[in-house]
């Protein structure tokens, strides 16, 4: 007997929600520019997506930067070395957050010249990169102070706002972008530790019904009036922010001052380690695998096989537009990851399938056997799976926050298996489950 109204018509709605995603997905997939005869096609900019596929510097090549370190300013106290390793942190730090995602930055020490290098993938705005990466972001908090009538006309803001506060960049644990709900416009919060809380509290006690400005290298971006005491530790900068503005100061406040001082000495391209024919061999590899395993499916499964070659092929959909909806760089150890997870997606069908024909063996008609064979495969998927997801995650160091774009071959790998993982299981159990429901045949719905 077939499944009842309400179950046709959930399947009719999930089939619908899985052609929608196909068009989604070879929408973003497809060429920005087709051109047929005297026919041609340009894909539209969708906006606040970049429909790119991100390459890494194996693949893509990108910029090299060289910038001298001065180290006469250094404390003695401050062991040299530390200082570099922090250096270095920060700079892995402000390009992380930037977006250069797959970066290679090194220390090169030689006759006690130490230079930083830092390589880019793929970059289009090189001197933005240039700026963020050299530049120091002091964050001062300074009270208004009363100025002799003589001294107004003459006094500048540094002079109006002189009184330092004691608090500044150090005190700052995280900032990032908030909407102001009132008047719909971006602005930088800020979130202070312990002491910068005690002093951000005497501050706006100290100046209450007066400004407070704040400065950020030396340039005034706000001078709120304190109308109210505030006791916690979230201050906000209001400004004439749009979302790029606004984005860019909190990475700067982020990224905190460098320890050493660096200058610019040398930049140049640099060509792709691997290039173009690896990804051509990648590609080719990875369809050649394709098509090995969806033969082997329809010639031992069928009709079920070739179910599961389509959604396979769905699954490469998914999987490629995750890849430029949430800029993952992909480098070749990724593509290999990608290959790799498709053999996972398909282990998944294998286990639903010979689920499937052990309930036909007991008797089930072929509904049944399908509910069935699908519920009780899924422990098996879920706890096979669960172990490649630590080993991924691990690989991965999910510490770091900005993940998806963490830098390193061992983790491009991880990033792109652990995608295929989770489309691979969604594939297994809504894709495939929904289309054999909507094209069961005739001869074996009565079965």
């Amino acid at each position: 007997m077939g499944p009842n109204k309400m179950n046709q018509k959930k399947v009719k709605k999930n089939f619908l929600i899985i052609i929608a995603i196909c068009i989604l997905g070879i929408f973003l997939n497809c060429p920005n520019s087709i051109v047929v005869g005297n026919f041609s096609f340009n894909k539209p900019k969708i906006p606040f997506i970049n429909n790119d596929l991100r390459y890494g510097l194996d693949l893509a090549g990108g910029a090299s930067l060289m910038f001298d370190i001065d180290t006469q300013d250094l404390d003695e106290e401050v062991d040299l070395n530390t200082a570099l390793e922090s250096l270095k942190a920060n700079i892995e730090r402000r390009i992380n957050l930037f977006g250069l995602a797959e970066s290679n930055v090194l220390i090169s020490s030689q006759n006690e010249k130490h230079r930083l290098v830092v390589e880019l993938p793929g970059i289009e705005d090189a001197d933005q990169a240039i700026e963020l990466i050299g530049q120091t972001a002091q964050l001062k908090f300074k009270g208004e102070v009363e100025l002799a009538p003589e001294a107004t006309a003459s006094a500048t803001i540094y002079d109006l706002f002189s009184y330092d506060t004691g608090l500044n960049g150090s005190h700052l644990t995280q900032s990032s972008v908030v909407l102001n709900h009132q008047t719909g416009k971006p602005e930088v919060q800020l979130v202070f530790d312990q002491e910068g809380q005690k002093l951000f509290e005497q501050a706006t006690r100290d100046f209450l019904g007066k400004k407070l400005a704040i400065f950020l290298d030396d340039y005034l971006v706000s001078a709120p009036v304190i109308n109210s005491v505030i006791t916690d530790n979230t201050a906000v900068i209001q400004g004439n922010f749009d979302n790029e503005s606004a984005k860019y100061l909190s990475t700067q406040l982020n990224a905190g001052a460098l320890p050493l001082s660096i200058s610019l000495s040398h930049q140049n391209q640099i060509g792709a380690t691997l290039g173009q024919n690896s990804i051509e061999k990648g590609i080719f590899a990875g369809a050649i695998g394709l098509l090995a395993v969806c033969l082997f499916m329809i010639i031992i499964y069928g009709y079920l096989g070739f179910i599961a070659t389509l959604s396979l092929i769905i699954y490469g959909l998914i999987t490629v537009s995750l890849y430029r909806l949430l800029s993952v760089t992909l480098t070749f150890p990724g593509i290999v990851g990608l290959i790799l997870s498709i053999g996972m997606a398909v282990d998944s069908n294998i286990l639903i399938f010979e689920r499937i024909k052990e309930e036909k063996l007991r008797g089930k008609d072929w509904l049944s056997a399908v509910s069935i064979g699908f519920d009780r495969a899924w422990t098996s998927i879920k706890d096979a799976n669960t172990c490649t997801i630590i080993t991924g995650l691990i690989l991965i160091n999910p510490l770091n926050w900005n993940f998806l774009n963490s830098s390193g071959m061992v983790r491009g790998f991880a990033v792109t298996l652990l995608l295929g993982i989770f489309v691979g299981i969604f594939s297994s159990i809504f894709i495939t489950k929904n289309i054999l429901l909507t094209f069961i045949p005739e001869d074996k719905e009565q079965k």
